[in-house]
């Protein structure tokens, strides 16, 4: 950064950084759910394990979620778990990012005012305005304190908040707009997820801070979470099923097993095929930039890098499919019944679907198997609500993931790769449909 601002902006910045660092004593004080013998015996545990305390915490916290989702499912339906779901919750970001926690707990209260006295029309405005706002001095404080570093921070957790709020002010809307009986296309559109009434500050907090969700998503939608927490997910008001309910065991279980092999592949691939060279840590130096790695033949190189980013993917799919697990547990994963009381599927807490996404043929598929909720997000609250341009919903992406040139370069290509893809199966697909080949061709290498 040094190399990029002048002085004076150096000056300013760091004066900005100093006057909000002046309040961490009182931040401080607020780390109260988290005993000081836990601390001590993580930095003991990590001292023998070799883990820094931040990973270690970070890794402990995601399998944390698993008996206290047992402990979920075991509540009674009702404010209880709202309750639940919020403290821990409150309590694995204490437990994972100490005062950094205060971040989630501003953001939460002050767009719960805004729902308050703002009307729907308006909030969905300066909502989505106030989180992006939030999290790109986030992402820039970030950028400029430890460039490259993946020290943990309240960035993480902030962006999956960032989702959960700006979809609860559109839903908040559409609510209010089909309670109208206004006619909207969106709305329509988004009419299952339309919430009609503001929920409770415990049921409001509960979702926002859902311990389940809150280190690594999914950010499903608001419903999905109070309809698991209340019981409407399997029961009708007359206390009778929707339909035959199904066990939790393997939907928790499948996604567990997998997230420990994710994990494992991650320590050890990543070990053998770094990112950064470890001869030089302190530079952020990337392995191929190196004269040794130059020196490679070129088919060499290409293996290294495509294993090593392969190792790096394996902490997103550890955290996503642990998630999932633990999401599934206590039924929040459970998509519910079909008007005929037929199981639709466990997918409502499913992130990432490793084999579709390591095996895709194209773009449009890699975008649409990994980090499918955001995906949902973006697809939701952003293609729909812009008449479907695709500038905006990938730029958006781009946006909410930081200000590192390579989010740019990739997300904004994808518009260009995609206009180009249906170019190609109008221009191509008939040709090769009219001599028997369905079309099938285009499609399968562009996707669209």
């Amino acid at each position: 950064m040094e190399r990029v601002l002048p002085e004076a902006a150096h000056a300013v910045i760091g004066k900005a950084i100093d006057f909000v660092y002046s309040y961490g004593p009182m931040a401080e004080s607020t780390v109260v759910l988290v005993p000081k013998f836990v601390e001590h015996y993580v930095e003991q545990l990590a001292e023998s394990t070799g883990f820094d305390v931040e990973t270690l915490d970070y890794t402990l916290g995601m399998f944390l979620c698993y008996p206290l989702g047992l402990i979920m499912y075991m509540l009674p339906y009702g404010k209880l778990k709202h309750i639940f779901s919020f403290l821990l919750g409150a309590f694995l970001l204490q437990f994972t990012i100490g005062k950094q926690w205060v971040h989630q707990m501003i953001t939460s209260l002050a767009v719960y005012f805004m729902f308050l006295v703002l009307p729907p029309a308006l909030a969905k405005k300066v909502v989505p305005v106030f989180l992006m706002v939030y999290i790109t001095l986030g992402h820039l404080h970030r950028q400029y304190i430890n460039y490259l570093g993946y020290d943990m921070d309240f960035t993480g957790p902030q962006m999956v908040i960032t989702i959960k709020l700006y979809a609860l002010a559109y839903n908040l809307y559409d609510g209010h707009l089909l309670k109208k009986g206004i006619e909207d296309r969106a709305a329509k559109k988004c009419a299952p997820w339309a919430v009609t009434e503001l929920p409770g500050l415990i049921e409001f907090l509960g979702y926002t801070f859902c311990f389940a969700t809150v280190l690594a998503g999914p950010a499903y939608e608001y419903k999905s979470y109070a309809a698991a927490c209340d019981g409407s997910l399997l029961y009708k008001p007359d206390g009778k099923a929707r339909g035959k309910i199904p066990s939790n065991i393997l939907p928790t279980l499948k996604p567990f097993l997998v997230s420990l092999v994710c994990m494992g592949a991650f320590v050890v691939g990543s070990g053998k095929f770094p990112l950064l060279d470890p001869s030089d840590p302190q530079t952020f130096t990337p392995v191929i930039l190196t004269d040794t790695f130059l020196d490679k033949p070129w088919v060499n190189r290409y293996a290294y890098q495509w294993l090593a980013l392969f190792f790096v993917r394996q902490k997103y799919y550890f955290a996503w499919k642990n998630a999932e697990g633990a999401n599934n547990i206590w039924y929040a994963g459970f998509e519910g019944f079909d008007a005929d009381g037929n199981v639709k599927g466990w997918g409502n807490a499913c992130n990432i679907d490793i084999i579709a996404f390591e095996t895709a043929p194209n773009v449009k598929t890699l975008s649409a198997m990994w980090n499918m909720k955001t995906a949902n997000w973006l697809s939701r609250y952003i293609y729909i609500r812009t008449g479907g341009s695709l500038a905006a919903t990938y730029g958006m992406s781009a946006f909410w993931h930081g200000f590192y040139p390579g989010y740019y370069m990739f997300f904004m290509s994808v518009p260009l790769i995609t206009a180009f893809g249906r170019i190609g199966g109008e221009e191509v697909g008939p040709p090769l449909a009219s001599q028997g080949g369905g079309g099938g061709g285009p499609r399968g290498v562009g996707g669209f």
